[in-house]
C-alpha cells in the first residue's frame, strides 16, 4: 500500500497535535511490509526537517515534503503525491476538503481523519461536511470526540468512526526507567507541576484556576509550590494573577524547556494538574502517570477517559476549591506509582500501532476484485 501523511506539523511545534502525529508516523513505517511505502506532507515545517522525518518514519518513509507555511505550495504537494497514493491519512480537519479534492483526481484514492478534539467539537461547513462524509475512517482520540463529532453531524456513518486513543512517546516517557519516585522539593508541600501552552486563545486550559487555588492549598500546606512549564501570550496575565494573590515563591514559571528539562520536572514533583474544560484526550496526564505522578483533571471533554479516582482526581472546571481538595486528597492518599505506570501502560506505543494496523487492515481487506472500496 502507498500511503501518504499530511499534517500541520511534526517539527514546528512541541504541541499535542504535532507529538501525536510523529508517533502517527512512526507507526504507519513501523508496520508497512516490503512492498508498501510512506510519505509525508506538511505545512507548517521549515528549515529542513527530511532527517528528523526519516528517523521517526524509518526506511519505508520515501520522502517527506514541507510548505515553510505556504498553502499553495502545500496543496501542490498533495495533490501531486496524492496521484500515486493508496490512502491519505489526514492530520487535521483543515486538510480534509484537500484529501476529497484528491480523491475526485485519484479514483482509488481512500483518505481517513485524525480527530484530536476541540476542532471537531463544533458545527461542521458544508465542505467539511462533504470531506467528512467521504471518510473511509475517522480515528477519534476519544469516545467523547466520537459523541461530539455525530452529534454535529449525525449523517456520519458511526461505523466508521473508530477509537483510536492517542499514545506517548516510550523514548520520552518514565515507563522504562523504573526509578523510584521521590518525594518533592519541600518537606512541608507537595510540589504541583503544570506543563501546557500558555495562550490567549487557549484560556480552557485551566491553568488560571490551579493559580487561584493556590491560597487555599497554602493554607493546608504551607510548603506547596506550583511550577509552570510552557510558553505563550497569556503568561504575563497568569504572572499577574500570581501577584494579585501574594503568591511569590509559591507560583514559578518555567516557560519552554527542552525534553531533559520536562522530563526532571515529571520525576520531581508529586502530582500533575490541568483541570482543563476540552481536553480532547490529554498526553500530558499520561506523560505524567509514567513517571508515576498522580493527575488533576477536570471533569470534561475526553480527560475523564484518561483520569480516574485510581490514578488521580477529577474536579469541575473552574472549581478552585475543588482542586484546593483534590491536591489535599493526593497528599493524605498517595495513589501507588506502579498502579499508574500500569494505567498509562494501556495507552502504550505497541497497543496504539496494533489498534491502527488493525484499522488500516480492515480498510485493506474492504475492497472488491477491482480495488475500489467497498462502501
Amino acid at each position: 500500500m502507498k500511503t501518504l501523511l499530511i499534517t500541520p506539523d511534526l517539527f514546528g511545534s512541541e504541541g499535542g497535535i504535532a507529538r501525536i502525529m510523529r508517533l502517527y508516523l512512526r507507526a504507519l513505517g513501523e508496520f508497512a511490509g516490503p512492498a508498501d511505502t510512506l510519505r509525508s506532507c506538511t505545512l507548517l515545517d521549515a528549515g529542513d526537517p527530511a532527517a528528523r522525518a526519516r528517523a521517526v518514519g524509518g526506511p519505508r518513509l520515501r520522502s517527506h515534503r514541507h510548505s515553510n507555511g505556504s498553502r499553495l505550495r502545500f496543496t501542490g504537494q498533495v495533490l501531486q503525491a496524492a496521484l500515486d497514493t493508496d490512502l491519505l491519512i489526514s492530520g487535521h480537519l483543515h486538510f480534509l476538503p484537500l484529501a476529497w479534492i484528491a480523491s475526485r483526481f485519484q479514483p482509488r484514492l481512500r483518505y481517513c481523519l485524525v480527530a484530536h478534539g476541540i476542532e471537531v467539537w463544533r458545527p461542521f461547513s458544508w465542505i467539511e461536511r462533504l470531506a467528512l462524509s467521504g471518510a473511509e475512517r475517522i480515528f477519534c482520540v476519544s469516545d467523547y470526540t466520537r459523541r461530539q463529532m455525530l452529534r454535529f453531524h449525525p449523517g456520519l456513518d458511526p461505523r466508521r468512526l473508530v477509537v483510536v486513543p492517542n499514545t506517548f512517546d516510550p523514548q520520552f516517557s518514565g515507563a522504562e526507567t523504573h526509578t523510584p519516585t521521590t518525594p518533592a522539593g519541600s518537606p512541608t508541600g507537595p510540589r504541583i507541576l503544570v506543563v501546557s501552552r500558555l495562550l490567549s486563545s487557549d484560556p480552557y486550559k485551566g491553568v488560571d484556576t490551579v493559580i487561584e487555588a493556590m491560597p487555599r492549598i497554602l493554607e493546608t500546606h504551607p510548603g506547596a509550590t506550583l511550577r509552570i512549564v510552557g510558553g505563550g501570550d497569556d503568561r504575563p496575565r497568569l504572572e499577574s494573577l500570581a501577584i494579585e494573590r501574594n503568591l511569590g515563591a509559591a507560583v514559578n514559571f518555567l516557560g519552554a524547556v527542552d525534553d531533559a528539562t520536562l522530563r526532571d520536572e515529571y520525576r520531581h514533583c508529586d502530582l500533575f494538574a490541568l483541570p482543563s474544560r476540552k481536553e480532547g484526550f490529554g498526553l500530558v496526564y499520561l506523560e505524567a502517570m509514567t513517571y508515576g505522578k498522580p493527575c488533576i483533571a477536570a471533569r470534561a471533554g475526553g480527560a475523564p477517559e484518561v483520569v480516574n479516582r485510581t490514578v488521580g482526581e477529577l474536579v469541575d472546571y473552574g472549581a478552585t476549591d475543588q482542586i484546593a481538595a483534590a491536591v489535599h486528597a493526593l497528599v493524605r492518599h498517595p495513589r501507588d506509582p506502579a498502579a499508574l505506570r500500569a494505567h498509562a501502560a494501556e495507552f502504550s506505543f505497541p497497543r496504539f500501532r496494533t489498534r491502527l494496523a488493525a484499522e488500516l487492515q480492515a480498510i485493506a481487506v474492504a475492497r472488491d476484485d477491482h480495488g475500489v472500496p467497498v462502501v
